[in-house]
């Protein structure tokens, strides 16, 4: 006898959705390809990883019989979404390595490969140290910081997001090159290790992806050998390798020197780098960031942007700035970046001169620091 289970259709289109990111795309080894279902004390597990990075869900299920199999991951999930939402019922037949599916009036038959063959994902051991981290703090942590790190491989450390747990803080930072994004979390638990790991920003986003709002925590989980990590929630475990390498020392490119405050609207500046843009993106995306302080706090900033092409535009917004006014140019992608993720009504842009790094902060909120390199321009 093989495997005898039955589910709902959204619940298993769900649980698809969740895992289906870890599938292995432009494979050598098939079973990479694929799904692996198994009965697991009375619910579901669906598990699929391309050996960076393993996701693992749970769903609810009607078990008749134990069994384990992988089928083709995409062939899977797409008849899932098509069915009518009602019950689907799947048994293995053991000697062809075949999965039945009935749903209402459809029957489907999918070719698989042994389970023996999956290979296998980290699960949390007894022994392991674990980290509760608020779940909803975690996703918009890494919502804040993750967009910051390289696409490019030409240096993996930096495709990374350097993680760092000391005396109740977690901290996480990005970098390129051109930006760092820095977010300390302040966490409650009787957890008195240290540890400082780089974690590949594409499992953190794919992490906070998934992790559903009825999670009060994501356990970080550290196995012993510490060249993996594993994040741990109720129905889900999102495991992942971690990147060898030092993290680059970001704190010392943080400027101390502030010359210029100027605090604004998050929601009007977003607006005016979206508007600057589109003149902005025939000039390598640069645009100026005039701050032209008034009498006592007030100011103006002009948003400018300007296109040899295209033509130029120009937004003003009212700000409060304290110190000198200054001109500096930056990529206007990079602020419209880190203004999309930042929640608080207004952001302070710490400025020294225009040859140095800017800094955007959330108004009434030390824990997130972005930084910006700026741009040259010719006078």
């Amino acid at each position: 006898m093989g495997m005898k289970v039955s589910c709902l259709q959204d619940n298993l289109a769900r649980g698809l959705n969740t895992v289906g990111r870890a599938v292995g795309t432009r494979t050598t080894l098939p079973v990479l390809s694929n799904v692996l279902l198994a009965t697991d004390n009375g619910r579901l597990r669906l598990a699929a990883t391309n050996l960076d990075m393993g996701i693992t869900a749970w769903i609810g299920a009607s078990v008749e019989e134990d069994g384990a199999i992988t089928v083709p991951a995409r062939t899977l999930s797409d008849l899932v979404n098509t069915l009518s939402p009602e019950r689907v019922d799947l048994e293995v037949a053991v000697r062809t390595n075949a999965l039945h599916l009935a749903c209402g009036s459809t029957t489907a038959t999918i070719k698989g490969i042994d389970a023996y063959e999956f290979p296998p994902i980290p699960e949390p051991g007894e022994e392991d140290e674990r980290l509760p981290i608020p779940a909803d703090l975690l996703k918009e942590t890494i919502n804040m910081v993750a967009f910051a790190a390289a696409r490019d491989d030409s240096r993996p450390i930096l495709t990374g997001v350097s993680v760092s747990y000391e005396n109740g803080l977690l901290t996480m930072a990005a970098a390129d090159g051109f930006r760092l994004s820095v977010r300390e979390i302040p966490i409650e638990a009787e957890f008195y290790e240290s540890f400082l790991m780089v974690i590949p920003s594409k499992a953190l986003m794919e992490l906070a992806r998934i992790s559903s709002d009825d999670e009060e925590f994501s356990e970080l989980v550290l196995p012993r050998d510490r060249s993996q990590v594993l994040f741990h929630m109720e129905s889900i475990n999102v495991a992942s390798q971690l990147i060898d390498g030092t993290f680059p020392d970001y704190r010392q490119i943080i400027p101390r020197d502030i010359s210029t405050r100027t605090i604004v609207y998050t929601a009007d500046l977003l607006r005016a780098c979206k508007r600057a843009d589109i003149f902005a993106r025939e000039a390598n995306h640069t645009v100026r960031f005039v701050a032209e302080p008034q009498d006592g706090m007030g100011g103006i900033v002009r948003i400018r942007a300007q296109a040899s092409e295209t033509g130029e535009n120009e937004v003003v917004l009212d700000a409060s700035i304290e110190g000198d006014g200054l001109e500096i140019a930056f990529n206007v992608r990079y602020l419209i970046d880190v203004l999309s993720v930042i929640p608080q009504d207004q952001v302070v842009i710490k400025t020294i001169r225009p040859d140095k790094p800017g800094v955007i902060q959330p108004v009434g909120d030390e824990s997130f620091t972005h930084v910006i390199m700026p741009m040259h321009i010719g006078r």
